[in-house]
């Protein structure tokens, strides 16, 4: 299994009494980035990689941990003119902690050639889009907090484990806690996966937001009627027994 991925800075953890989880993820970090290079020159033929070497390194350290190296390390070549564009762009979009004293992310930098590394970007990505996993264009777009409860939530993609990486198990149905409410100082969330039912609970920021049901799969479309409808006879039975 996959270390975990400590995505704020050292100073975070200090102030969170982290530091060893801080230290332990530094570490694997180091370690993903020596993975990447060794598997460059194995897999690395002069004119091609090999096309299963994105999954490869994810299998063994993680999908979380690989796009993270991989994104550090452009974002540290800003300068660098080889890696493609929709490529620095897709690593902008990590927020990878800098600034401090020393720059320890600079640690995990990959040194192997740009353009070999452009071709493994693409195939982590075309890993990363097999897996239909949902981001911000899928949930209800509001400029106001919203209200999570009886609704249908996305979880964030970086919040699921390795074996459960799908887009069908970002869908988590909200129940109550409160973090359901957008204005409460309470963080937590009480649900359950629409996929499998599992009862758990999540902190109010691990969701991206409302699904957008205009763009649920059928199976999910099925189950959330379900579940609505049985909400809706179990409120009628309420109301009738208030009125005996």
């Amino acid at each position: 299994m996959a270390k975990y991925l400590y995505r704020s800075s050292l100073l975070e953890a200090k102030r969170n009494n982290e530091v060893e989880l801080w230290r332990e993820s530094h570490r694997a970090n180091i370690e993903c980035k020596k993975a990447i290079e060794q598997s460059i020159f194995d897999n690395y033929d002069g004119t091609h990689l090999k096309g299963e070497t994105a999954k490869d390194l994810c299998d063994i350290h993680g999908i979380d941990r690989v796009g993270w190296v991989l994104a550090n390390t452009v974002q540290h070549h800003d300068w660098d003119g080889r890696y493609r564009p929709y490529n620095r762009n897709w690593a902008n979009e990590f927020t990878i902690p800098k600034g401090e004293a020393k720059d320890y992310a600079f640690d995990f930098c990959v040194n192997s050639h740009p353009e070999i590394i452009n071709g493994l970007i693409n195939q982590y990505r075309e890993h990363v889009l097999s897996l239909n996993l949902h981001g911000k264009e899928a949930v209800i777009k509001s400029d106001e907090p919203q209200n999570y409860t009886n609704k249908l939530l996305i979880l964030s993609p970086y919040i699921l484990c390795d074996e459960y990486k799908n887009g069908d198990y970002q869908y988590f149905y909200a129940k109550s806690g409160f973090g359901c409410d957008g204005d409460a100082i309470g963080r937590k969330v009480f649900g359950f996966f629409l996929k499998d039912g599992e009862n758990t609970h999540f902190n109010r920021s691990d969701f991206i937001g409302i699904a957008d049901t205009e763009q649920l799969p059928e199976w999910a479309v099925e189950k959330l009627s379900e579940i609505q409808n049985q909400e809706q006879d179990n409120n009628n039975c309420f109301e009738m027994k208030m009125n005996m």
